[in-house]
């Protein structure tokens, strides 16, 4: 199986209302049985905070371009197989993970979400509920570090 080196930047969004946007991802995606936070691999010539921007915008139909992100990660890896879309072909992703902490001064259910790209649903989960949703693996080890999870 071949293997790929790749760039992950990541938005965890709360809520005014202490909820966390959360997805779970398409089959053959990276992590599709586990819900996670939106956001993907750096394209050439992009910057992180415009990957997370468009990845937020094609993940979640959120645009978070006005809000002052705070990078809360930038030390995690992790592994997984995937599915290529455009060749179908398996192969094995190393990443390094940089993430970013956005709060949006709005109730959850104010703010206008849509599923897209790599997640199939979307879901505003309370800070204090995240252990009762199976979470990927740099997901749970980042909650672990903010103190959102024991």
């Amino acid at each position: 199986m071949r293997e790929i080196n790749r760039n992950i930047v990541s938005g965890v969004i709360v809520s005014k209302d202490n909820k966390i946007l959360m997805g779970r991802g398409r089959d053959g995606s990276v992590y599709n049985d586990c819900w996670l936070i939106p956001g993907g691999g750096v394209d050439e010539g992009e910057t992180k905070l415009q990957t997370l921007v468009r990845e937020i915008k094609e993940e979640a139909g959120l645009d978070v371009s006005e809000y002052e992100p705070e990078l809360v990660e930038d030390a995690a890896t992790g592994e997984s197989e995937k599915t290529l879309r455009d060749t179908g072909e398996r192969v094995l992703v190393h990443m390094q993970f940089f993430t970013y902490r956005i709060i949006i001064p709005k109730l959850a259910e104010n703010i206008k979400t849509q599923a897209g790209d790599d997640l199939i649903e979307l879901s505003w989960v309370p800070i204090d509920s995240l252990n009762v949703y199976k979470i990927s693996p740099p997901s749970e080890k980042l909650f672990k570090k903010l103190g959102y999870i024991k």
